[in-house]
């Protein structure tokens, strides 16, 4: 499998706002792991062009994310900002 449990909890120690393995559930470590997915989903879609139901999922994450983001930039705009800036993500 493309994601093992050993990366997910680096994800979210280098990205939860608790900086604890188990920070699963606040929204900068969600946003960390679904921009991982996406990008490898990304590189997936680059060579199997003819994949759709992964470009349906791929969209599906992109607007969990986005919704996320969102959530994020209405709630505290300076954890938003710090999450756009290490994920290295644009608006």
């Amino acid at each position: 499998m493309y994601l093992s449990t050993e990366k997910k909890q680096e994800l979210f120690k280098n990205h939860g706002r608790s900086k604890a393995e188990n920070d699963t559930g606040s929204a900068e470590s969600q946003i960390a792991l679904f921009t991982f997915r996406i990008n490898h989903l990304t590189q997936h879609l680059k060579i199997n062009k003819k994949d759709h139901s992964s470009r349906k999922g791929l969209l599906k994450l992109v607007g969990k994310r986005r919704s996320l983001l969102d959530f994020l930039h209405k709630r505290e705009i300076e954890r938003y900002r710090a999450i756009i800036a290490e994920l290295n993500l644009r608006k």
